[in-house]
């Protein structure tokens, strides 16, 4: 029986939809961006990844929860790749491409929204089911 801990699976899922407006790349000329600006469709795909996490903690389904809660670790696993890749491959000119790719930095964001997926992963753990005998074991 999987035991899901409310407040650690609601503030990873709080940090993660905070994360995503924190800022997550510096791009010299235009400043900050956060996920929504250097990929709209990261963006999308997270959010719904997080809409679907809300969905199974208000209907209560542990088992679905960890299962989203892999999902989002490995989600953030290829963002983090493919905004790295999407610097360091902007333009087809080598020389260009490595101009880009020292100028554009990652920002605490990509942080924030880690705290919130190790949340998600953490708040559900294994545990004794409890039944009638149990219950007697322990009044003994």
């Amino acid at each position: 029986m999987l035991i899901l801990n409310k407040f650690r699976a609601f503030l990873g899922v709080l940090l993660c939809i905070i994360a995503s407006f924190c800022p997550m790349l510096k791009v010299p000329i235009k400043g900050n961006w956060n996920l929504y600006q250097s990929d709209a469709r990261l963006f999308i795909i997270t959010y719904a990844i997080i809409a679907i996490a809300v969905l199974f903690l208000f209907i209560r389904k542990a088992g679905a929860f960890r299962f989203i809660s892999f999902v989002m670790a490995i989600w953030y696993i290829l963002a983090v790749i493919a905004v790295y890749f999407t610097a360091n491959n902007y333009t087809k000119y080598g020389f260009a491409n490595k101009l880009i790719g020292k100028v554009v930095h990652f920002q605490w964001g990509w942080i924030v929204f880690l705290v919130g997926v190790l949340f998600m992963l953490f708040s559900t753990k294994r545990g004794e089911k409890i039944t009638n005998q149990t219950i007697g074991q322990i009044v003994k």
